[in-house]
This record gives C-alpha cells, sequence and structure tokens, in this order.
C-alpha cells in the first residue's frame, strides 16, 4: 500500500464513507435544534429583508431566526471558493469519454477542461438574444419549481429526505427526471438551434 502525505490527502475529493457521514452529522444537529436547511429559504429571508413584506404576505417572516442560515450560506460560498482557488490541483473535470465526445457534437471546445466552460458561462453570452431567453426562462422555472415544491434541491434531497418527508422524496425523484429531460431532449435542442 502507498504512502501518502497530508497534502496529497487534503488534494483530493473526499470519499462517500467521510463526507456522508459528516452530512448526516449536519442535519442530526441541525434537527436537534429544531431548524431545517435549505439554500432557497435564503431567497425569502434576504426580500424580507429588502421590505418585501410589503408586497406580500409570503415575506411576512420573522428573518431575525433566519440569519444562521444566511450564514451558512455565506460558509458555503466562501468554503467552495476557498476548495477551488486553494485545494484544487487541476480544473479538469473527470468526464466519461462518451459524454466528451457528446458535448464536441454540440459545439464545445475542450469539455471537461473547467467546469464552468465559456460556452455555457460566459458573460459575452447574455448578449445573445437566446441566451437571455433561456436565462429568463429557466430562472423563472426554477424559481417556480421552488416555491410550489416548497423548497429547492438542497433542501427537500439533503434536509427532506434525512428527515423521511415523502413530498422530499416525490421532488427529488422530480428534479431528477427534470434534470435528465434537461440534458438529453432539451439541452441538445437548444444547442444544435
Amino acid at each position: 500500500m502507498s504512502q501518502f502525505s497530508f497534502m496529497e490527502i487534503i488534494y483530493q475529493p473526499w470519499p462517500w464513507y467521510i463526507a456522508g457521514p459528516l452530512i448526516a452529522t449536519i442535519m442530526f444537529l441541525l434537527l436537534y435544534a429544531g431548524k431545517s436547511f435549505g439554500m432557497s429559504d435564503n431567497l425569502r429571508t434576504l426580500c424580507t429583508m429588502a421590505g418585501g413584506k410589503k408586497f406580500s404576505d409570503y415575506f411576512k417572516i420573522d428573518w431575525k431566526s433566519k440569519t444562521w442560515n444566511l450564514i451558512f450560506s455565506v460558509g458555503a460560498v466562501l468554503g467552495g471558493f476557498f476548495a477551488h482557488r486553494y485545494l484544487t490541483l487541476d480544473d479538469r473535470v473527470d468526464l466519461n469519454p462518451s459524454t466528451i465526445m457528446d458535448l464536441e457534437n454540440l459545439g464545445f471546445i475542450n469539455p471537461g477542461s473547467e467546469y464552468l466552460p465559456p460556452e455555457l458561462f460566459s458573460i459575452g453570452n447574455i448578449s445573445d438574444p437566446k441566451v437571455l431567453i433561456i436565462l429568463i426562462i429557466g430562472g423563472f422555472l426554477v424559481g417556480f419549481g421552488t416555491r410550489y415544491a416548497g423548497g429547492c434541491t438542497s433542501g427537500h434531497a439533503i434536509s427532506g429526505l434525512s428527515n423521511l418527508q415523502v413530498p422530499s422524496l416525490i421532488a427529488v425523484i422530480g428534479f431528477f427526471a427534470g434534470g435528465l429531460a434537461m440534458v438529453h431532449l432539451f439541452f441538445p435542442l437548444i444547442f444544435n438551434s
């Protein structure tokens, strides 16, 4: 068995048997404290803080009781930035060769060379009317779906499923079905047009 240095271990993705129990521990602590986790709830909190309660009863909540979730979200963003900036040796994404070939057929240059391909995430893409329309429709659908489902993917998939909530199971099945439909049906139509 080969010996790994501490730095080699730090720069590798954590295996499921370490990350999984850490997530479970966080969920147990939140459940014990009477809290539930979800990123989309922060948007409601921010809208309430900005005066949204003047326009809708949905925003009439005690936002001060939700500051822990805002702090958690800031930590998630900073943690992601820190991990990417200082703990990532290689930006390449380990993609299946058939996925790489499919993306190349759709016009991607060097698929898998980075997590945010410029073909999708370039600021210059916003000037394209087709991209702008897709962003507006996609944003509306995500916002509507989050509100209609009573939470986002992280809230249902992590918090809801760990609490054995049947509505969260149904929502997660819907998220995966929608994601598969988008990638296999709509994504090629959008990129080939």
